[in-house]
């Protein structure tokens, strides 16, 4: 088949004029097989919100609506759901594939637990009800060494904060030998070295950075206000399985996105067309 244009409402269209089709001509939309085929939004609107999605520029509703990327916060939600699965699967791919692991010589880890509850505007109104937010998400953020920008976060939604949910992640996702910054949450204290680990605690009663180790957790806890900060914008903590797909689009982020040789964009691109292949 070869791109040929077209008067259709995306200019263009795939074409094949070979003898088996009997003297007629082949047609398949540009959409075919894509996550764009039963989409009614402009191809230049759709790449337009990728774009947006994938540098996390402007994504409310109200402002994609105001710059006319679509006419309604259901075709933006439909839209954002079709982006997030992409971005999903892509990370299913690697945990399958490599695993999910962190840690080693050369990173150090910091871990921690988080509620990402529902924020009241001045601490007034009702809780919203629903599941709650009842769990927590605990996370482990792998930090290169020297000063580098690069983060590798692994975030887990819990039960409970205990150590029979809390050691059997660390096991799985951290590599043996690694150091282990956290504060000295029961769950884990004196419990890592057991397994293999360097451990290193602060007492958050008593200060930020242990004066003997330098030991502290405001990697993490920055990382914490960043991930909130999406989530809530995004509104996506209202169920427990939209909170689980946005913590692993922020894990896409770091382990996929900012690795790829055309950036977020071009990985989210490659990532849309893996998912009907």
């Amino acid at each position: 088949m070869k791109l040929k244009q077209s008067n259709c409402s995306d200019c263009y269209e795939w074409r094949c004029q070979r003898a088996i089709h009997r003297g007629r001509q082949m047609k398949r939309s540009v959409r075919h097989n894509s996550v764009f085929s039963h989409s009614k939004v402009s191809l230049f609107k759709w790449m337009e919100f990728v774009y947006r999605f994938s540098q996390g520029l402007h994504l409310r509703q109200i402002d994609m609506i105001a710059d006319e990327i679509a006419g309604s916060s259901a075709t933006l939600s439909k839209m954002a759901k079709k982006v997030r699965e992409a971005c999903v699967v892509s990370m299913e791919r690697l945990r399958r594939r490599k695993g999910q692991r962190i840690g080693g010589r050369r990173q150090f880890i910091v871990i921690d637990e988080s509620h990402f509850r529902h924020k009241r505007k001045y601490g007034r109104g009702r809780m919203a009800g629903g599941w709650r937010r009842r769990k927590w998400v605990f996370g482990m953020l792998g930090v290169k060494a020297g000063g580098t920008n690069q983060r590798k976060p692994v975030l887990r939604l819990v039960e409970r904060r205990s150590r029979r949910e809390l050691l059997p992640l660390i096991t799985r996702h951290v590599r043996r030998g690694s150091t282990i910054l956290s504060d000295e949450w029961r769950a884990y204290r004196q419990a890592l070295p057991q397994f293999g680990y360097r451990h290193y605690t602060v007492n958050h009663s008593v200060s930020y950075v242990d004066a003997q180790t330098g030991a502290h957790t405001q990697h993490i806890e920055r990382a914490w206000r960043t991930y909130k900060e999406t989530v809530w914008r995004l509104r996506g903590n209202r169920s427990e399985e939209l909170l689980k797909k946005h913590l692993t689009v922020i894990e896409w982020y770091e382990w996929l996105a900012k690795k790829h040789h055309n950036g977020p964009l071009g990985q989210l691109i490659h990532d849309l067309g893996k998912l009907h292949e």
